[in-house]
């Protein structure tokens, strides 16, 4: 079989994907400044500054897990699952998910301890500023801030690469319009616009990669079934063997240098979900009861979607390429997935791939402006300039910073593009700038004993050790340095491995060297609400109306830390069995045996992962829903009132814990009676 590198040719139009960017940008800023408007008239839902960072705390676990599911999607979820499986075979897609699904589960104990020692903090870093004061707060915002800009800028590169391939549009454009629309539906609505938008991008990701797995295995001409698929991997195995792969084949869960991917995926994930405060802020927004389930839910059904997807759209490249073979560049730039889309179904499928990349791109972006704004708004502006600003001013701070950070990341995604930096370059080495500062971060919830002397000088000393383990493997094996061969995976597992792994060395030495401090959380629990009282009075509504407003009464609060304490024993108990499933159980008899699949096997395993997108299709678009039914029906019958002139008193009442619009607690059980009357009477 001969030899060549694929020439990749742009299938539709420029102005196409121009209508993708802004067209459904703008859609969705519609949409959410008429979501808003209603939730402020019909729920008492004003943008306060609580609000627009926490959503009123009070999203269940339904929404929590849709939210979880859409952030973790983003592009490299995607495209880079897609490359691996293309360079690795089966094993890409199952390392892939496992190495990132195992954050999400073990971060629902982190959400928990949140929750249980700091019930009014918006933002991780508040509590790390309440436990040790500026220096350790000021190293945290920088790691955490390294953590937001590195994920940005692999949504803009991998989601502009991938736009540029399919439409034309060229890379610096899509890197500035893309945020266009996210910006200001974010400013219109807050976490709670990043929350719904979160649930449509789902929904629409989850039907693409429907239509993709039942094309590939069942009805596409030249696969159309598991069985043709098996067949064409076995050929292009023979064509092209992977070294480092049991037999050379694709069908085998030994893989080399897939399972060396794993080890730098496991490890720097660990850093974008651990350090990125978008995850806080979600935990944060959730109910306190809900804030478990809804990360474990989140965690398992968000496993499908890279599995389920690489293991069609990166093999089915393999299967359909003929002779000519995807250069390196255009793998790590992410195109895997687009070549294959277009070669399953052609025009129809460069379509639902550029609809399906700006929803992962646009949705974990907002994800990111959330969390950026709410850096900026409470750990800089509150903390350093302005102690006693209200909600006003830091509504106005959160806009603010949301705008200038767009612009500044399209900037920052354009030079990468010209430095010939692509997504999967970042997201290898995303572990080695950001994990050091994973352990002594999650020990300032876990551990009472880390003094300030470790949790502040563990990050920089481990980030030293991981940059240093990193640049002198990769002079080592190549004796150059450039953007390939940093890029190897050796240089990056070295890098990797050191920056996780140095502050367990670190954190105990200086602990107990200094002395340990015996924390007793009382200042994580001092953490205050913003005084929104200004927001109020302008929008004319009483703020105890307003979710998240108030604290809750004594009662409330014991029965709430019953429950989150019964909470964190599931969570250490669940999380610890999943995490030793996805790592252990499953996959490591697989890789010790060198099993390669037979075929009555890999058509289980295909079986399998369309039935658990099913279960994801139930756990995040289904199960919002159900959660929210009584306030969804209630909004509409007032809004039914409205349009029949029979205005719905709906400023009166006092908050409850009931559910919410699409999973979240309503403000007024009065409101809900006033209306029920006013609905007998007019019947």
């Amino acid at each position: 079989m001969s030899s060549g590198t694929v020439t990749f040719t742009a299938p539709l139009s420029q102005g196409f994907g121009y209508g993708i960017i802004l067209g459904l940008g703008f859609a969705f800023a519609l949409l959410m400044i008429f979501i808003t408007w209603a939730l402020k008239r019909y729920q008492n839902e004003v943008q306060t500054s609580e609000m627009f960072s926490t959503a009123g705390r009070s999203v269940k676990s339904g929404l929590v897990a849709a939210a979880v599911v859409s952030s973790w999607t983003w592009a490299a979820t995607l495209l880079q699952s897609s490359a691996v499986a293309y360079k690795y075979g089966i094993s890409g897609p199952f390392f892939y998910a496992s190495g990132a699904t195992v954050q999400i589960l073990l971060f629902a104990t982190l959400a928990i301890e949140l929750k249980r020692r700091a019930p009014n903090a918006h933002t991780f870093l508040e509590v790390i500023h309440a436990r040790y004061g500026t220096a350790v707060h000021v190293v945290f915002i920088v790691f955490c801030l390294m953590t937001n800009i590195l994920v940005t800028a692999m949504l803009l590169t991998g989601g502009s690469a991938v736009m540029t391939s399919l439409t034309g549009v060229p890379t610096p454009a899509a890197c500035f319009l893309f945020p266009i629309g996210v910006v200001l539906y974010t400013l219109f609505g807050g976490i709670k616009a990043t929350f719904i938008t979160d649930y449509l991008h789902t929904v629409v990701i989850l039907v693409v990669i429907f239509l993709f797995a039942f094309s590939a295995y069942a009805t596409n001409a030249q696969l159309g079934s598991p069985g043709k698929m098996y067949d064409a991997l076995v050929l292009a195995a023979k064509a092209h063997p992977v070294e480092g792969n049991a037999e050379g084949s694709y069908l085998t869960m030994r893989s080399k240098e897939g399972g060396i991917f794993w080890i730098i995926n496991l490890i720097g994930n660990f850093g974008t979900v651990f350090l990125d405060n978008g995850y806080y802020n979600k935990a944060i927004a959730a109910s306190p009861v809900h804030a478990f389930p809804g990360y474990v839910i989140g965690g398992l059904c968000w496993f499908a979607i890279p599995w389920l997807c690489a293991s069609t759209l990166g093999i089915s490249a393999l299967a359909l390429e003929g002779s000519q073979r995807l250069s390196s560049d255009d793998v790590t730039a992410g195109l895997v997935l687009p070549f294959a889309a277009v070669k399953l179904l052609g025009y129809s499928g460069a379509v639902a791939t550029t609809l399906m990349i700006f929803m992962a791109v646009t949705s974990a972006f907002s994800a990111q402006l959330i969390a950026v704004s709410s850096i900026w708004t409470y750990d800089i502006y509150q903390a350093y300039i302005d102690p006693s600003a209200k909600g006003k001013k830091l509504v106005w701070i959160s806009h603010m910073s949301c705008i200038i950070y767009s612009i500044i990341m399209a900037g920052f995604a354009t030079g990468l593009y010209y430095a010939g930096i692509g997504m999967g370059y970042l997201y290898l080495l995303m572990g080695v700038i950001i994990s050091s500062a994973v352990f002594p971060g999650a020990m300032t919830l876990l551990w009472k004993g880390q003094n300030w002397i470790a949790a502040g000088a563990s990050p920089p000393l481990g980030l030293a050790v991981s940059l240093i383990a990193w640049l002198v493997t990769a002079k080592k094996e190549s004796g150059v340095l450039n953007v390939t061969t940093t890029g190897a995976n050796y240089p990056m597992l070295a890098g990797n491995v050191a920056a996780l792994l140095s502050p367990l060395v670190f954190v105990p030495f200086f602990t107990y060297v200094f002395g340990p401090q015996n924390y007793d959380y009382k200042s994580m629990r001092a953490i205050r609400l913003v005084d929104d009282t200004d927001v109020a009075a302008a929008a004319h509504v009483d703020l105890e109306l307003v979710p998240g407003e108030t604290d809750p009464s004594e009662d409330q609060s014991d029965e709430e830390t019953r429950k989150l304490n019964k909470a964190a024993f599931y969570s250490r108990t669940l999380t610890v069995f999943m995490a030793f499933s996805l790592l252990i159980l499953w996959p490591i008899p697989m890789y010790g045996t060198s099993y390669v699949f037979s075929k009555k096997f890999f058509t289980g395993w295909v079986v399998v992962g369309i039935l658990w997108l099913f279960f994801t299709l139930f756990g995040v678009v289904i199960f919002p829903l159900y959660e929210g039914r009584e306030s969804i029906v209630r909004v509409v019958r007032m809004m039914s009132l409205d349009l029949m002139g029979r205005k719905p008193m709906v400023h009166e009442g006092r908050k409850t814990d009931d559910s919410h619009t699409s999973g979240v607690a309503t403000p007024a059980e009065q409101v809900e009676e006033k209306g029920k009357e006013m609905l007998n009477t007019s019947s």
